[in-house]
C-alpha cells in the first residue's frame, strides 16, 4: 500500500500527464486526480481514461462553469479588473477556484499531499500555493516542474513517449493552451519571440479581423447592478450568456490580445489570449458606468479596479483586502443597471447606444440648443472659487521672487 495520497489538478495536457507517472513512482504514492470544467471543450475529451492510463487510481471531473461564471468571473467583471488594463485574467481569475476545489477533494479523500503542474517561472504556482496555503494550511504541495529532471518539454514528450502516457502535444505542436469560458491564453514555441506577429494557427476560436464578416454584428446587452442578464432582449443564464457572445465575438475576430505583461515573480513574458465574451462584457459594463456612477466614485472605482486585478493575477483572492474591495463594488453597482448597444466589427468594438433609469446624463443640462438649462452666469462665481487656490499660490510665490530680486539690486 502506497505511504502518501496525492491529489493532482489535472488538466489533461503534456505537464499534468507526465506528472501522473511521474509521481506515482518517485513518491510511492497512490494518485488522485482532479479536474474542474471551467468551460474547456478540447481537454475534457476522453480525459478520465487517459488520466487512469497515465497511472491515477480515481478520477474526478467536476462541472464548475456556474460557480466559476457567478462567484469569480462576474465579481471581476463588476469591478473592472483588467490586469495592465489590457488583460481580463481568464487563466487567473479560474485558478481560485480549481484550488478551493482541488482542496475540497484532498480533504474527502484523506489525502495528505496535493500536486500543480505549474512552471516554476510562471504566475499559476504562486496561485495555486497560496490559495491552497489559505484554504488547507496543512496540506503539502508538490510543483514537480519545479524538481524534475525534464528541462524542455520535448523532453517529456520523450518521456510520454517512452512510458506510453497518452498526450496531444508533439514537438511540431509545440503551443501551451489553457482554456475556459472566460478566454484562452496560448504560450511557447514561435509566440516566445515578441517581434514575431502570432501564426493564425496559434488562435483557438477566434476569425481573424481581415476575414471576418463585411457587415458586423450588433448586439445589446442589458445588465441589472452590473451583472449581466440579457443579449438582444433574450433572458440568459450566465453560462449560456457568456457562450453566446463568445460565439458572435469571436466571429467577428473580437477578444484577440497580444500582451506583454508583468508576471507576479519578476519577468516579463509574452502572451497572447482569445477573450471574445470577456472584451465585449467589459466594454459594455464600463460604458454603463460612464452613464450611471458619480464622477467622484468612477474615478475612485478606477483605482480599486487596478488593485483588484493586480489581486486577482498575483493569487490573493482568498484576501482580506479582495473581500473587502468586492463590498466597495457591490455597493458601486447598485446603480448600474440598463442596457448597451455594441457594434462588433472586423476585431473592434463601438458603443452605439445606452441608456439606464439611472442615467446622470441629463440633456437638458448638456445641451447647446434654445432647451439649455444650464444656469451659464453662475460659472463665474465657480470658476473664481475653483481657481483661487491656485491664482492665491502663484500670487505669493511671484512676491517672493520679486522681494528677492530687489533686494538683490
Amino acid at each position: 500500500m502506497s505511504k502518501n495520497k496525492i491529489v493532482v489538478a489535472y488538466s489533461g495536457g503534456l505537464d499534468t500527464s507526465v506528472m501522473v507517472h511521474w509521481l506515482k513512482n518517485n513518491y510511492d504514492a497512490e494518485i488522485i486526480t482532479f479536474t474542474g470544467d471551467l468551460g474547456q471543450t478540447k481537454e475534457l475529451s476522453g480525459l478520465k481514461e487517459k488520466a487512469l492510463k497515465s497511472g491515477a487510481s480515481k478520477v474526478y471531473v467536476e462541472d464548475l462553469r456556474k460557480e466559476f461564471v457567478e462567484d469569480y468571473v462576474y465579481p471581476s467583471l463588476k469591478a473592472g479588473a483588467m490586469y495592465e488594463d489590457a488583460y481580463p485574467m481568464a487563466t487567473s481569475i479560474g485558478r481560485p477556484l480549481l484550488a478551493k476545489a482541488l482542496v475540497d477533494v484532498a480533504l474527502k479523500e484523506g489525502a495528505n499531499m496535493v500536486s500543480h503542474g505549474c512552471t516554476g517561472k510562471g504566475n499559476d504556482q504562486v496561485r495555486f500555493e497560496v490559495s491552497v496555503g489559505a484554504l488547507a494550511p496543512d496540506l503539502k504541495i508538490i510543483a514537480p516542474l519545479r524538481e524534475w529532471e525534464f528541462k524542455s518539454r520535448e523532453e517529456e514528450i520523450e518521456y510520454a513517449k517512452k512510458h506510453n502516457i497518452p498526450v496531444a502535444a508533439t514537438k511540431e505542436n509545440p503551443y501551451s493552451i489553457d482554456e475556459n469560458l472566460w478566454g484562452t491564453s496560448i504560450e511557447c514555441g514561435v509566440l516566445e519571440d515578441p517581434m514575431v506577429a502570432p501564426p493564425e494557427d496559434a488562435f483557438q476560436s477566434t476569425t481573424s479581423p481581415e476575414n471576418a464578416n463585411d457587415n458586423g454584428d450588433d448586439v445589446s446587452i442589458e445588465f441589472v447592478e452590473g451583472i449581466p442578464v440579457a443579449v438582444n432582449g433574450q433572458e440568459m443564464d450566465s453560462i449560456s450568456l457568456v457562450k453566446f457572445l463568445n460565439a458572435v465575438g469571436a466571429k467577428n475576430g473580437v477578444g484577440r490580445i497580444d500582451l506583454v505583461e508583468n508576471r507576479l515573480v519578476g519577468i516579463k513574458s509574452r502572451e497572447v489570449y482569445e477573450a471574445p465574451a470577456a472584451t465585449i462584457l467589459h466594454f459594455a459594463h464600463k460604458e454603463l458606468e460612464r452613464l450611471t456612477l458619480d464622477k467622484s466614485v468612477m474615478h475612485y472605482k478606477s483605482i480599486v479596479a487596478h488593485e483588484f486585478s493586480n489581486l486577482i493575477y498575483n493569487g490573493l483572492w482568498f484576501s482580506p483586502l479582495r473581500e473587502a474591495l468586492s463590498a466597495f463594488v457591490d455597493k458601486t453597482q447598485e446603480r448600474v443597471t440598463g442596457l448597451v448597444k455594441v457594434k462588433l466589427y472586423k476585431g473592434t468594438l463601438r458603443v452605439t447606444g445606452r441608456t439606464s433609469p439611472y442615467s446622470l446624463y441629463d440633456p437638458a443640462l448638456a445641451t447647446y440648443t434654445a432647451e439649455d438649462q444650464f444656469d451659464h452666469k453662475a460659472s463665474e462665481g465657480f470658476i473664481k472659487i475653483y481657481g483661487l487656490p491656485l491664482k492665491t499660490y502663484n500670487r505669493v510665490t511671484q512676491k517672493v521672487k520679486n522681494d528677492r530680486k530687489s533686494a538683490v539690486a
